[in-house]
């Protein structure tokens, strides 16, 4: 009736464990239908999202292609200013010009052939004028036809003495520029004729309405300076633009059907911008038919890509239904597999993994619950179990852990989880209330041992000793339970084993101790019994000290000195490391000022940003002790940097704001993330020790520290090598272009009474400091 009742206890484990793996199955195939949907509302965003690029693509190339074409119209129009302004110098810029201009009487035939006929029949200027040293007109020709200069002049004088005033005094601003064409090729005709260098002005106005190009010219003398008399006579004409004018300018920039219009015309394919003279008046519109690179696109690609997306849709769509149809053989596998994973092959019980998981479960469910629950982890370690391997062969040691395991699992309760760890070690997890609950389960678990084994015929009567943890009691996760609990087993072990001890405080001497640490840290806070000591920094340049490095120290008065990694992570679990680092902070600004010529660097934990006022603390400290913040280096680790709150981002920039320097203290170890680098802004990086040390003989570090050196340079950084201890590395360290060295090699960290000889001792004279960055010196350790 016992073996039967075992059976079927072993059978229901068994159909449970069943039940979770066909449970996680189903879930399995939940979840390959949620990505069958998520795989095709990705392949839907990426097609349309192609087509959209393609699209996009298509309107920017037209539209770069109208912007383009509206510059070549635009300065082929300032062309055509330029053009007119060297077709008017041909004649202008000669001294026969200057003496037939300025002959009394004038020589009318002269002008007539040699300029108003001129420029008419040879550059089509439809208007010419010749203005005197006092801006009348004394010359006029319009169409070809001798006119009279003062009414032919008047009919265009709003245009055309804006025109004559730029000549004479130069242009204002009051009307756009157009003549840099021809500016820029004057250079040689300033050289040539000096002082009588002329004068111009060219300009695309309204005249009668049109547009028109008017531009005035200086008569002045090429060869003989002295011909000129007075103020130049100045040369004007009028080109029209026109049908014929704007013919001429397209097909210059391969644009066929170039027109200028009143009014625009309603075109969907035609292109038409307004038209301004350039003292702002409208001249209409210029219209043209803009080239369309992007149409291709349009019209051919974007359709084919559409016919693409959707083939890649039916292919997708296709591979996944395939996909679920096998999904299920591998499903029925995966749940197979997984119990494998989680189960002993020997005992069929679970494993150490599995009773991870459970335990992590049952713990959650506590802390959620808050009732008077308990989660009691055991662990049960065979005692003698190598004797029976060792006498009696393997098979008889697999046939007693089979046979514990069945003895455990029935008298264990229902609710109780049991699992091997691995040859003799088995673990019981218990969820119950009150605080009895580890008795309870210790006596149950004795009852397994009461009766002896039987192994091939042989009885033998076996014992196991016992270790006990409880939750919340003995920790409050799965690592400190699992812990406790072994602690509390070998305790039983060292007692003479078949023995079942509870975890209890006095085995937890580790604890106590960093308990009476806390306390004394408390006391030397409060009495001042911590000192800083300062470790120099070398600078690679000058081979001089520019700088220390603030460095805690505690002097226990029973323990000796306790190193800051010991009681440091205590103060910050403790709560105290708010107060310490004010100390240190007030400290290390009172004592320096004994060395107003270095820099003081402090490092700051990150219990500081989250729990003390920075800013307002160090403004404090600044004018409580009158120093330059510009001196203090405040150092922070990747531990303030990996919460990247917004917080922490506006307290290093409210530092940096006060004058003090950021460093990025042991940079190399951790994530070290190059956003860091973009997200906050820092002075200086210290590259962790770690890769310092032997960099003479590591060809990989010393690669990594060039690509920090050159990062960190290039954002405007100096660099730190902390950890220096040999000749070797320091020199391996200038060579790659650190800017500051730090470590052992050249001094060990000395109290603040000592920081003045140890700098006068470690920096060179002034007129050796050249030397000291190729020479490096060997300096001796100071304790």
């Amino acid at each position: 009736m016992c073996s039967l009742a075992r059976r079927v206890r072993s059978t229901s484990f068994g159909l449970n464990t069943m039940i979770a793996g066909n449970v996680k199955a189903v879930h399995y195939k939940n979840d390959l239908r949620r990505l069958t949907a998520l795989i095709g509302a990705a392949l839907a965003i990426f097609g349309v999202a192609i087509m959209a690029i393609v699209a996009y693509a298509g309107f920017t190339a037209n539209q770069a292609a109208i912007a383009r074409e509206r510059q070549l119209v635009e300065n082929a129009l300032d062309q055509s200013v330029s053009r007119v302004l060297d077709q008017q110098k041909a004649i202008a810029w000669w001294d026969d010009a200057v003496i037939n201009a300025q002959a009394r009487p004038m020589d009318l035939d002269w002008l007539e052939t040699n300029i108003g006929v001129y420029f008419n029949e040879t550059y089509g200027h439809d208007e010419i004028f010749i203005v005197d040293s006092e801006n009348r007109p004394v010359y006029a020709n319009v169409d070809g036809q001798l006119a009279n200069p003062i009414a032919a002049y008047g009919a265009r004088r709003e245009v055309l003495d804006q025109l004559v005033a730029e000549a004479r005094r130069g242009a204002d601003g009051h009307l756009r520029s157009r003549d840099r064409a021809f500016v820029e090729s004057q250079s040689n005709y300033r050289a040539l004729l000096g002082a009588s260098f002329g004068r111009w002005g060219g300009h695309i106005m309204s005249i009668d309405g049109q547009p028109a190009v008017v531009a005035a010219l200086s008569i002045v003398p090429n060869l003989d300076a002295e011909l000129l008399r007075g103020e130049p006579h100045l040369l004007v004409s009028i080109v029209r633009i026109d049908e014929t004018f704007m013919t001429e300018v397209g097909g210059s920039l391969l644009i066929s059907d170039l027109t200028v219009t009143e009014d625009s015309p309603h075109r969907s394919n035609l292109l038409s911008d307004r038209f301004v003279a350039d003292d702002g008046a409208a001249l209409g519109y210029l219209n043209w038919t803009p080239q369309r690179p992007g149409r291709a696109l349009l019209l051919f690609i974007l359709p084919l890509v559409g016919l693409g997306v959707m083939g890649a849709g039916l292919l997708t769509w296709l591979m996944v239904q395939r996909l679920k149809r096998a999904s299920g053989e591998l499903a029925d596998r995966e749940a197979d597999s997984r119990h494998q994973a989680q189960h002993d092959s020997l005992s069929g019980l679970p494993n150490r993994p599995h009773f991870v998981g459970r335990l992590q479960d049952a713990l959650d469910e506590l802390i959620q619950s808050r009732n008077n629950g308990r989660v009691v982890v055991a662990y049960i370690d065979v005692d003698r179990f190598k004797d029976i391997n060792d006498t009696m062969g393997h098979q008889a040691g697999d046939a007693l852990i089979m046979a514990v395991a069945e003895r455990l699992q029935a008298a264990i309760g229902p609710q109780d989880f049991l699992a091997r760890f691995g040859g003799d070690e088995f673990a019981v997890m218990r969820q119950a209330n009150g605080p009895h609950a580890g008795a309870d389960l210790i006596a149950r678990l004795r009852t397994a041992f009461e009766d002896a084994f039987d192994l091939y015929g042989q009885h033998i009567r076996m014992t196991a000793s016992i270790g006990i943890s409880m939750a919340p009691e003995h920790g409050g996760s799965p690592a400190e339970l699992m812990r406790h609990a072994d602690i509390a087993l070998y305790q039983g072990k060292n007692k003479g084993r078949d023995c079942a001890m509870m975890f209890c405080a006095e085995m937890a001497a580790e604890v106590e101790q960093r308990r009476e640490i806390e306390l004394d840290l408390h006391a030397a806070l409060q009495a001042g019994d911590l000192q800083l000591h300062y470790q120099p920094l070398m600078s690679c340049a000058g081979g001089r000290v520019t700088g220390v490095e603030a460095l805690l120290r505690w002097n226990h008065p029973t323990k000796g000195p306790l190193s800051p990694g010991v009681f440091v992570p205590i103060a910050e679990e403790a709560g105290i490391m708010p107060s310490l680092g004010a100390y240190v902070l007030e400290r290390a600004f009172e004592e320096a000022k004994l060395w107003p010529d270095l820099d003081v660097a402090i490092n700051l934990s990150p219990v500081q940003f989250r729990h003390v006022d920075l800013p307002e603390l160090l403004a404090e400290l600044l004018a409580k002790h009158a120093i330059d913040p510009r001196r203090i280096v405040l150092e922070v680790t990747e531990g303030v940097l990996m919460e990247s709150t917004e917080r922490n981002r506006q307290i290093l920039d409210a530092v940096r704001g006060m004058g003090f320097k950021v460093a990025l203290d042991d940079f190399g170890t951790g994530y070290s993330s190059l956003r860091y680098l973009c997200d906050f802004r820092f002075d200086k990086i210290k590259i962790d020790r770690a890769f310092v040390t032997g960099i003479h003989e590591r060809k990989r570090a010393m690669t990594i520290i060039q690509s920090v050196v050159t990062l960190g340079r290039g954002l405007g950084m100096d660099i730190v090598a902390e950890g220096v201890e040999t000749e070797a590395e320091a020199s391996v360290m200038r060579l790659v272009g650190v800017t500051e060295l730090q470590g052992f090699f050249f001094s060990q960290a000395v109290p603040a009474s000592d920081v003045a000889p140890l700098v006068a001792k470690l920096s060179p004279p002034r007129d050796a400091a050249a030397a000291a960055v190729v020479t490096p010196r060997r300096l001796h350790r100071q304790s």
